[in-house]
């Protein structure tokens, strides 16, 4: 916990809200960072005044000194997002990968592939864990972290997104959520519910859900075209693909929390994932140009479901002096599994094989940590912890064929293997505050990892690898203004290589290509290393408003990239460490409340971002030789608008993200899409505890078309895909019992 001294008055009214996940660095506001006017004078002795609050009364971005935005409750359900996707794609500097109006890889600074951490309540998410798995019904707040922290795992290149499961416990609460949404012509369901209540020392809340619904996809066209060294056509080949299937999943996320007495406390959290999916693609293969591929057509019926459960203990206690020892053990399980039936056909339109693939995976682990906290000389903040675990991991695959064709090539495979990952962590930081308006925070650790693998068709594996990250930051809040400040960070960071990308079992591809190749893991790999910077300047507007303006700039060593081979006949992609990358970027944001400038306006709150984003690789010739195919530019545009006469709210976000050409290697580019998506909402309050809250998702319904190209002396193939998207509607009914 960082921060320093503080006049029990103070301490009490922004109160510490927890750490890993409940609250962070510099959770405490200090005296020294309150506004002039809320300062006692010497000449006048102030009596002591207990004043209780909750976390959203306190503004870390404003005081904190590690960088932090915290994302209320209320501002993650305002639009009646069914997915956390939907909420963090309108966040600053946040970009969803994928297509539009679906759920993709989270992205901060533009970079995905592990550059961007993803936190659960502050530590590191599990194995198998999925984003879509957590309702925004089931989050207390959002913490977006741009610069490191020692506290916090530094495997953060991009940033850290942490997210915190309700935690505090409102005894008052009891709300049921009823929704309904359309897509494409299909409906979906989905109840939630939220109880707490308290008995004597024992509190506890339970947030839960259930959701059930079917989807149809418009169908997505694949175009493969051919040239050969001199511009002549050989190939052309258009795919159309479509899916359709049904899911259910139940979602619950209880706690208690048992007092001790004065200065200890006992809470348990859990949180339980259970889905189910049930689905059938199909593809039809047209040749228009050239040799028809071995299989031109597929069908595809796929059963998968995956259940996860995730618990931990934490004790707290205070000691003499302000201190704070905080201890925490927690474990996690997660099972998933999959049933595949493939009928694949060749140009005659003969069923040549059918394959059925059956596989399942568990991921189970234990993870502790501590941390002490204590005021420390004058004007410090000293904290020292440690954090780390093991998860295991085993995974199974059973591929059978048939054919009556004779001749046909038949593979049948049993192919199982596991894996083992010990992490271990420990770090030193401090906050020193310099004076009534510069502070430091500064820490060093160091993380291990150490991975071993072993199965039936590779060697065994064992890589290991630790870092070193000192971290610095600092706050300056400028002379002669309340609400003018500068922000300044150092910090080393890194990005570990995950388990699937260390081992070398080879994954086929239906029609082997070099647009299209099999993939397997590489065993040598090593962790890419980071160094950066970053500088914000941020003005605190009356009324909540904020302007303001970051830079950052990250050098990245040995660097991850997919390079794709020929390898006995067949194109093969493995992960390699090759080059140095540099990114850097700048951020810009505006929240104004329209009746600060104009109290005769509408109460209308606008909201603006934007982020420009550029890098290089030195292993990959340009130009548009962008790190993991980085978002050159992103930006959102959005306002809240409450009407003073009507018991009605209304709002809406437009987001852009570029594309453009992306080059990955010397053989290989793309062209990312660019996507338009446009969300409304409306909530209308029948009465203080019933409301109806109705929203549109993806409104423009933009189609997502993209390309991948991989050209060599042989001349050149290219696979163009275009993605119809669909807007969607909800609604949902809230009640408060």
């Amino acid at each position: 916990m960082l921060g320093a001294y503080a006049p029990d008055a103070v301490a009490q009214e922004a109160p510490e809200t927890g750490d890993s996940g409940e609250g962070g660095p510099g959770a405490r506001r200090t005296a020294d960072r309150l506004p002039e006017r809320q300062m006692p004078t010497p000449e006048r002795r102030m009596p002591t005044v207990e004043v209780r609050g909750s976390a959203q009364t306190y503004d870390a971005r404003r005081y904190d000194t590690a960088t932090k935005i915290v994302v209320t409750e209320e501002e993650i359900l305002k639009h009646g997002d069914s997915t956390l996707g939907d909420v963090l794609k309108r966040l600053p500097g946040i970009t969803i990968g994928g297509v539009q109006g679906r759920d993709g890889a989270i992205r901060m600074r533009g970079l995905g592939n592990g550059y961007t951490q993803i936190l659960l309540n502050g530590e590191p998410s599990p194995p198998g864990f999925s984003l879509d798995s957590v309702s925004p019904d089931m989050i207390e707040r959002i913490e977006i972290m741009r610069a490191a922290t020692a506290e916090y795992s530094t495997q953060a290149v991009a940033g850290s997104i942490n997210i915190v499961l309700k935690q505090a416990v409102d005894t008052s609460r009891r709300e049921v959520k009823l929704g309904v949404q359309h897509d494409n012509g299909n409906f979906g369901g989905s109840v939630n519910l939220q109880l707490a209540d308290r008995k004597g020392p024992l509190s506890y809340s339970l947030s839960g859900g259930v959701n059930r619904g079917n989807y149809e996809r418009l169908p997505t066209i694949v175009t493969d075209a051919g040239f050969d060294p001199s511009g002549l056509q050989t190939l052309l080949r258009v795919t159309p693909q479509t899916s359709q299937g049904q899911f259910r999943s139940l979602n619950l996320a209880p706690r208690l929390n048992l007092n001790l007495g004065k200065n200890d406390t006992l809470s348990s959290q859990s949180f339980v994932h259970v889905t189910r999916f049930d689905g059938n693609t199909s593809e039809r293969v047209s040749t228009l140009i050239g040799q028809p591929p071995t299989y031109a057509a597929t069908d595809t019926a796929i059963t998968s479901g995956s259940s996860m459960l995730r618990s931990g203990l934490n004790w707290v206690r205070k000691t003499e002096g302000g201190g704070k020892l905080d201890m925490k053990i927690g474990g996690n399980y997660n099972h998933r599994d999959s049933n595949s039936a493939l009928a694949l056909q060749n140009s005659s339109g003969m069923n040549t094989l059918n394959r059925r693939i059956d596989s399942s995976a568990s991921d189970k682990g234990i993870t502790g940590s501590g941390k002490f906290s204590t005021p420390f000389a004058q004007d410090h903040a000293l904290a020292l912890g440690w954090d780390g675990g093991i998860s295991q991991r085993d995974d199974q695959r059973i591929q059978r064929e048939t054919s009556t064709v004779p001749g046909q090539r038949i593979v049948n495979s049993d192919e199982t293997f596991q894996a083992t990952v010990k992490r271990l962590a420990v770090f030193a930081q401090d906050e020193w505050n310099i004076t009534p308006r510069w502070s430091v925070y500064y820490g060093l650790r160091w993380e291990g990892l150490d991975t071993t693998s072993e199965g039936n068709s590779y060697a065994p594996v064992h890589n290991t690898s630790s870092v070193w990250s000192p971290v610095f930051q600092t706050l300056w809040k400028l002379p002669d203004t309340k609400a003018d400040q500068i922000r300044f960070g150092v910090a080393r960071t890194y990005k570990a290589p995950t388990t699937n990308s260390l081992i070398p079992r080879r994954f086929t591809s239906n029609n082997n290509s070099p647009t299209s190749p099999d993939s397997q893991g590489n065993p040598n790999l090593k962790p890419e290393l980071a160094w950066g910077m970053d500088l914000a300047y941020e003005h605190f507007l009356p009324g909540g408003g904020l302007m303001s303006a970051s830079t950052y700039v990250r050098r990245i060593e040995d660097i991850t990239r997919r390079t794709v081979t020929l390898v006995d006949g067949l194109w093969v992609s493995m992960p390699i460490n090759d080059g140095v990358a540099t990114t850097r970027g700048i951020e810009l944001e505006l929240k104004l409340p329209v009746r600060t400038l104009l109290k005769t306006a509408p109460a209308i709150d606008l909201r603006v971002n934007l982020a420009r984003n550029w890098s290089t690789i030195s292993s990959v010739p340009g130009p548009n030789n962008r790190l993991d195919q980085q978002t050159p530019f992103s930006g959102n545009v959005g306002f809240d608008y409450k009407l003073d006469k009507m018991p009605l709210t209304m709002g809406g976000n437009f987001s852009y993200l570029s594309g453009g050409p992306v080059r990955i290697s010397e053989n290989q580019s793309a062209y990312l899409p660019t996507k338009r998506v446009l969300d409304l909402f409306g909530i209308w309050k029948f009465s203080p505890k019933v409301q109806l809250r109705v929203s549109v998702s993806n409104a423009l319904h933009q189609d997502n078309l993209s390309d991948r190209t991989y050209a060599d002396s042989s001349g050149t193939l290219q696979a163009s895909t275009r993605v119809p998207t669909t807007a969607v509607v909800r609604g949902l009914m809230e009640v408060k019992f």
